[in-house]
Order: C-alpha cells, then sequence, then structure tokens
C-alpha cells in the first residue's frame, strides 16, 4: 500500500469536508447557532434573537404549566375512586 499518493491525501481533505457538513447539519437540527463559529460573536441585541428568547421563555412557562396539570391527570387517572371522591367533595 502506498500511502504518499496524492489520492491518499485528496481522501483525507474529503472526509474532513464531509465531517464539517456532517456536524454543520447536525449542529443546525439542534439549534445550535452558526454564525460566529470562528471568534466572530453573534449579537444579542438583534430584534429577531430577542424574539426568539422571548418565545422561547413563553413556551417554557406553557410548558411547565402543561406538565402540572398532566400530574394532576396522572394522579386522577391512578388513585383509587374513593380518594378522588373525596377530594372533590373538599373543594365543593
Amino acid at each position: 500500500m502506498n500511502f504518499g499518493g496524492p489520492g491518499f491525501v485528496l481522501a483525507i481533505i474529503a472526509m474532513s469536508f464531509v465531517a464539517w457538513i456532517i456536524t454543520t447539519a447536525i449542529r443546525a437540527r439542534h439549534g445550535y447557532p452558526l454564525e460566529g463559529e470562528w471568534g466572530g460573536t453573534v449579537s444579542k441585541e438583534d430584534p429577531a434573537t430577542k424574539q426568539l428568547v422571548a418565545e422561547n421563555e413563553a413556551l417554557k412557562t406553557n410548558v411547565a404549566r402543561l406538565e402540572d396539570r398532566l400530574k394532576v391527570l396522572e394522579r386522577i387517572a391512578t388513585d383509587p375512586s374513593k380518594r378522588l371522591a373525596d377530594d372533590i367533595d373538599n373543594l365543593r
């Protein structure tokens, strides 16, 4: 096997390029910023960034509220009917 030929060098370059494309696709799919990778800065003052941060906070609040409701529904579904009836009577 001759590892010193130009084909070997081109293969290494091609593998590096393919790996870079795959990692960039994974980063984009999972929401990592693609700008500012090599020491550049991503502006936090950008209106789109501010809007996304606000939307993210609203969604987190909504998910937390839904998780609390889900816990109540799970408790209702798994508790004995006598205890459930007592809880409903206590609320009246």
